[in-house]
């Protein structure tokens, strides 16, 4: 793919991006909504039962260094004496959802190789775990040393800037140095 065809899919995940942030207060209403509605459901028990403990001992870990110790509970962590609840919605679901959509946009082309394909996909995962528990692990700091508004004004707004920046950064390594065409495939092996 020429890069000027990967600048204008990275413009419109871009511009989707930009998009989302100007509606992000509506959003975070409708999130309400769209976390009762996924809750009549079974999956999310899963999620909260077996994923959230493993997320909440990753993020202990995590923050152990800074000084902070917790006390690890079912649906949380202990700190400070502040009983912190980490829920299955807490786990980064949103930043999915914004990862398979731009994954639509990103691969809108078609001419790239399915090995590269893979390989972006699984990076983005692997990328959107890490910064999901780094997200998490900031809320927990922030909630350690700092006033209560400064935990939640991130939670609720600044976390999915974050989310935001890792998809940009993400889809500009991606373009770089990770997808590849079928031609510059063949080219490499008659090389």
């Amino acid at each position: 793919m020429n890069p000027h065809g990967e600048k204008k899919i990275f413009g419109t995940i871009f511009i989707f991006l930009a998009f989302l942030m100007m509606l992000l207060p509506f959003m975070l209403a409708f999130e309400d909504v769209l976390t009762k509605l996924i809750e009549r459901f079974v999956l999310y028990k899963f999620l909260q039962d077996m994923v959230v403990p493993v997320q909440v001992s990753l993020v202990s870990v995590i923050i152990k260094p800074f000084g902070v110790d917790s006390i690890l509970y079912k649906n949380g962590m202990i700190v400070n004496g502040e009983p912190l609840i980490i829920a299955w919605n807490c786990l980064g679901w949103q930043s999915l959802v914004l990862f398979l959509i731009t994954l639509l946009v990103g691969f809108r082309n078609g001419s790239y190789s399915a090995f590269s394909k893979f390989q972006v996909i699984i990076l983005g995962l692997f990328g959107l775990f890490w910064i999901n528990l780094l997200r998490i692990s900031l809320i927990i700091l922030l909630g350690a040393f700092f006033m209560p508004v400064f935990r939640l004004v991130f939670h609720e707004y600044l976390a999915a800037i974050v989310s935001i920046i890792f998809l940009l950064f993400f889809w500009w390594f991606s373009y770089k140095f990770v997808l590849e065409t079928k031609e510059e495939k063949l080219n490499l092996i008659k090389e």
